[in-house]
């Protein structure tokens, strides 16, 4: 499909998500003066944030499916409300080419990388293949494999013991599984295809070198429709529970500047050359005999953006705004970007901090604090119903200071002053990462949430 490029910025835009990313996506809007359109489901009527938007459309059931899914549903809501672009936020539509197809075939920006670009990178193997092209550094990986033991087994024996099995259609740690033999391979072949079927709608896995508890960096990326591209840093996602992250924060500590740089410079000269656009995370993993190894590709806003728009001062949602309507990088960023000071996020999300089982229910009390160097996004309000059909996230409070203990302080003590009535909330357990003496001194890993909740465990066994 050939890309028209927008040549001004949009006035009026609806935004294909919901919860705290319709609301950071909002506030972005109105700092522009552009109008903004709102969708909701029948789950979400009652969510604060459409009463602050221009136009709020309803577009369907509770279930995502027959909502938040629904690329015909909320294209009509965009042509019908008069919108001429769509932000698709994090989650849900955000990295589905066909609904970006979808949007710039109907005369609308979509406030998002090129639609080839998504499909491009959102093929893990495809992705990977295109990168090592590149000269990204990988670990050693398989393409594609069938649904043959013999074949799976002997890639194994190939990449070498221990493996990871990893759907080839999807990102997020869905599906994800170790290996560290043969007769566990078979196992975590079997439970990944089932999983990444009913997560991606497609079966396809691969095999990828398993790397013993590693750094967890990414680098943002911004990037204009005319060739300029810009690296903003790096975050640190290492604190994760099966996958997904739970604490992150800007820059990352304790990794060597020099290396740090030589890898943001790689960066924004292969996106450069690849003529990628508009907005992206580029996921590596990290350790210090191994140095970064490329992951994965987030053609998207991030969660965890917010971190680094403290530690650098730039609103990436505005920028990202700005870029997908045809501006230039130097007139949308200062050059060179600065990064000051310390940030720190924690994702509040409602479910037993023990058990961590999703915990619905109404908000009886919903207190955030607020401060200097405190901040918080969340779509819901004290009254608000927490549904089981949509992702546990309720808020992410972020925490910013002149370096890392002040910001780790600032963010315990505001957690601490969060008064959550109604729901199981998982604070405690961020409390705990937080109070850790290995978070404290900077030594941080993908392991690090597993070997505290085994010590734990082993605290509560009897004498």
């Amino acid at each position: 499909m050939q890309l028209t490029l927008p040549s001004s910025r949009p006035r009026r835009v609806l935004i294909a998500n919901r919860g705290a990313v319709a609301a950071r996506i909002l506030r972005a809007l109105r700092t522009m003066n552009i109008e903004s359109v709102v969708v909701y489901s029948d789950a979400d009527s009652d969510l604060p944030y459409l009463k602050d938007a221009d136009h709020a459309v309803h577009i369907g059931p509770a279930p995502a499916r027959l909502s938040y899914l629904n690329q015909e549903r909320l294209l009509q809501a965009a042509l019908e409300s008069g919108a001429d672009a769509v932000h698709p936020g994090y989650g849900f539509l955000s990295e589905n080419a066909g609904f970006a197809d979808l949007v710039t075939a109907a005369g609308l920006n979509f406030i998002g990388p090129s639609p080839r670009w998504i499909r491009a990178l959102g093929h893990k193997t495809q992705a990977r293949a295109l990168m090592a092209g590149c000269g990204m550094p990988q670990a050693p990986s398989s393409p594609v494999l069938p649904d043959a033991p013999e074949q799976v087994a002997a890639a194994a024996r190939a990449i070498s013991f221990p493996v990871l099995v990893k759907p080839a259609g999807g990102g997020g740690g869905i599906g994800m599984l170790p290996a560290h033999d043969e007769a566990e391979l078979a196992a975590a072949w079997t439970k990944a295809r089932s999983i990444s079927q009913k997560s991606f709608a497609t079966a396809e896995l691969y095999l990828e070198k398993l790397i013993s508890t590693p750094r967890h960096i990414e680098f943002q990326v911004l990037a204009d429709r005319h060739g300029g591209v810009r690296i903003l840093f790096e975050r640190d996602c290492s604190v994760q529970r099966r996958h997904q992250k739970v604490i992150e924060e800007a820059r990352a500590p304790g990794i060597d500047g020099a290396a740090l740089e030589r890898m943001s410079s790689l960066l924004a000269d292969l996106l450069a050359r690849l003529g990628y656009d508009v907005i992206g995370t580029v996921e590596m993993l990290y350790t210090e005999q191994t140095g970064f190894v490329f992951l994965e590709m987030n053609t998207r806003l991030q969660v965890e953006h917010a971190v680094t728009e403290e530690v650098t001062g730039i609103d990436i949602v505005a920028s990202q705004i700005r870029l997908a309507s045809g501006e230039r990088i130097g007139d949308v960023l200062p050059d060179p970007v600065a990064a000051r000071g310390h940030a720190i996020e924690a994702r509040i999300y409602a479910e037993d901090p023990v058990r961590f089982l999703p915990s619905a229910g109404r908000l009886e009390s919903f207190v955030l604090p607020s401060g200097p160097g405190v901040r918080i996004e969340t779509g819901y309000r004290q009254g608000s119903v927490v549904t089981p059909h949509y992702d546990p996230m309720i808020a992410k409070l972020i925490a910013s200071a002149d370096d890392r203990p002040q910001a780790i302080r600032r963010l315990r003590e505001a957690l601490s002053a969060c008064d959550i009535q109604g729901i199981k909330t998982n604070i405690p357990f961020i409390l705990k990462v937080l109070g850790s003496e290995d978070f404290n001194d900077g030594r941080i890993d993908t392991g690090l949430t597993q070997r505290l909740l085994a010590r734990t465990a082993e605290h509560r066994e009897p004498a």
